[in-house]
């Protein structure tokens, strides 16, 4: 049984029991230090495509296809098995800077992770 898959915003304060904190973003949160976020480790090929990412632009109506779009890319990307083995050792939280907690590559990349 994987270990606990978190989501916390950049902007969030890094927390104990974080476990290993992995930044899922393609482009570095503004403003962000290294120091301040805490980080193990940046798979930012992880990210949506940057063609997807300015396709989709956060917008909510976009999101049933972003996912299908953003599923796809990841069944083809290596990073995801560094990902998945970072998983099976523990609580991962997945990092991003999104001002929305609902539509944003890591509430899919959880989602894609825990099927």
């Amino acid at each position: 049984m994987p270990a606990s898959i978190k989501l916390k915003r950049a902007r969030e304060a890094p927390a104990r029991g974080d476990g290993k904190r992995i930044l899922v973003d393609r482009l570095w949160p503004r403003g962000k230090s290294k120091e301040a976020l805490k980080l193990d480790a940046w798979l930012r090929d992880i990210a949506p495509s940057t063609e997807l990412r300015q396709w989709f632009g956060h917008d909510p109506h976009k999101w049933v296809e972003f996912r299908k779009r953003y599923f796809a890319e990841l069944k083809k990307n290596p990073a995801v098995s560094t990902l998945r083995d970072l998983t099976a050792k523990g609580t991962v939280t997945l990092v991003f800077d999104a001002a929305d907690t609902e539509h944003c590559n890591a509430v899919a990349l959880r989602e894609y992770l825990q099927r």
